[in-house]
């Protein structure tokens, strides 16, 4: 019985893959270019993920996995809940790294609205994030950043649709820079909110 080729753990093969979707979007993303990319040959890539779909799922589940780990980064790294709230959108939205890059990640998110498995994924990871905006709100409100009585789950799906809609406005106008643009836009969603 053989084991798993040693070599290239499974979460850099995953980021690179993540990489070359930002680069030339699901429907051209190969195994062989991912492999050339990470130092093996295709057939170890087919031997450890099946195929090109059984990647893109292994990624979709690993960004699931990674979600609530990014909120505990972002936290722990910025003095104030507001400012974490920030960094973890900027993070989460960082492959996006170019227009080219966002509409290419934008594409990945077609394939996660219309097949199921994908879109399981997705769901976990769309939960996580939500979870830790709320988080975040809740703590500005209990520390006085935020006024009290502020309807923290509402508040949190403004500042989530500020973020996504600002990524596309960016992505469209390509003025500034996509974490200046985020930052604007949750400021906007949080302004009628904080204390004067």
């Amino acid at each position: 019985m053989t084991g798993r080729p040693r070599g290239v753990h499974d979460s850099a093969i995953l980021r690179t893959t993540a990489e070359v979707i930002g680069r030339v979007g699901p429907a051209g993303l190969t195994l062989a270019v991912v492999a050339r990319e990470v130092g093996m040959v295709p057939a170890t890539l087919v031997q450890r993920f099946g195929s090109k779909r059984g990647l893109l799922l292994a990624l979709a589940e690993q960004s699931a996995q990674d979600a609530d780990a990014l909120f505990g980064r972002a936290r722990s790294a910025h003095e104030t809940a507001l400012q974490a709230l920030v960094a973890l959108t900027v993070e989460a939205m960082a492959p996006m790294s170019s227009p080219e890059a966002y509409a290419n990640h934008l594409a990945f998110l077609c394939v996660d609205l219309t097949d199921p498995e994908f879109h399981q994924h997705a769901l976990a990871a769309h939960r996580a994030y939500a979870r830790a905006v709320r988080n975040l709100l809740a703590e500005a409100v209990s520390t006085g950043a935020l006024r009290a009585g502020t309807d923290v789950a509402a508040l949190a799906r403004s500042v989530q649709a500020a973020a996504a809609g600002t990524g596309l406005m960016w992505a469209l106008d390509r003025e500034g820079s996509l974490a200046e643009r985020i930052g604007q836009g949750i400021d906007s969603a949080l302004s009628p909110h904080l204390q004067p």
